[in-house]
């Protein structure tokens, strides 16, 4: 019995096979449920919904504020006088009247 002669399957086999499952796993690595795209594509989310959150607590920010100018407890003038005057349709005698 001459054994170089003979091919080796079963080596041949285990080779084929863990090649196969290295290809199987590098594809879900990168493109499975938790691959590198979905990552990258997450984190490009996560970022957009960081700025909508900066954007919506400056609006909550400026909309506190004008609560609290409108308050009880707080008297700005300013805003007292815009609101007399769009309320009562007055005007103060140093001003001039363009419709």
């Amino acid at each position: 019995m001459n054994r170089t002669a003979r091919p080796a399957f079963g080596t041949l086999i285990f080779f084929a096979i863990a090649f196969a499952l290295s290809l199987y796993f590098t594809f879900a690595a990168v493109q499975g449920d938790f691959g590198l795209f979905l990552r990258a594509e997450i984190v490009a989310e996560s970022q957009d919904l960081r700025e909508k959150l900066a954007k919506v607590r400056t609006d909550v920010a400026r909309m506190e504020n004008l609560t609290k100018r409108m308050s009880d407890d707080y008297l700005d003038l300013d805003l007292l006088d815009e609101q007399a005057r769009g309320v009562l349709g007055m005007v103060r005698s140093d001003e001039i009247v363009i419709h």
